[in-house]
């Protein structure tokens, strides 16, 4: 649907998305309801309806949308520009600091639980969020083969996806144990790897 939307369609539809995931993150999914959406957002039934017909699946479905891009744009400038050693610990000092500062409440997780994370919508959020995040490293690592500074026989695709790999796994252990220090370890040993 939305690329038959205007701009102001498009904007209307944003704003309802960015006011559920508002909500969400205040009173969890479950406690969500349509009713809350429109009232955080001043839209009608009508309104919501005409941009999520199928209703608020479909509407939970464009949050894990919306909050899978803040995933990315939460670890930028740093992500885009992994040309040093430096901007590799930058990168993974913002990766720890903003899954800190969620502490054991990812929004993401929280929506995608309740879709279920074998639809394929929501497989469809998640591949697309992957792909987004691995061709950063992937550049990044390639960057730093090409000043000399990682072994020209790393795999670059092969290495990011290990260390994409610990990431969510620290992330993982994180919300299940409150523990940063998995995601950091995972960090740490991924760029020491590396450096071959």
């Amino acid at each position: 649907m939305t690329g038959t939307l205007t701009r102001k369609g498009a904007a209307t539809r944003q704003r309802i998305v960015e006011g559920a995931a508002a909500v969400i993150q205040e009173r969890g999914v479950l406690d969500t309801t349509l009713d809350d959406v429109r009232e955080r957002t001043g839209t009608s039934k009508s309104q919501l309806f005409h941009y999520f017909p199928d209703g608020k699946e479909q509407l939970l479905l464009a949050v894990a949308g919306f909050e899978a891009g803040r995933v990315i744009s939460t670890q930028q400038p740093h992500l885009g520009r992994l040309h040093t050693w430096a901007d590799w610990r930058a990168w993974r000092d913002t990766v720890v600091a903003h899954y800190t500062e969620r502490g054991q409440h990812c929004p993401l997780n929280v929506v995608m639980s309740q879709i279920g994370r074998n639809t394929p919508g929501a497989q469809a959020v998640v591949t697309q969020l992957m792909d987004r995040w691995l061709a950063e490293l992937v550049a990044g690592i390639r960057h730093l083969q090409a000043a000399g500074e990682i072994p020209a026989s790393t795999d670059p695709a092969r290495a990011a996806s290990a260390l994409l790999a610990g990431v969510q796994g620290g992330v993982i252990m994180l919300l299940s144990t409150g523990d940063t220090g998995f995601l950091e370890a995972a960090l740490d040993v991924g760029i020491e790897n590396l450096r071959g």
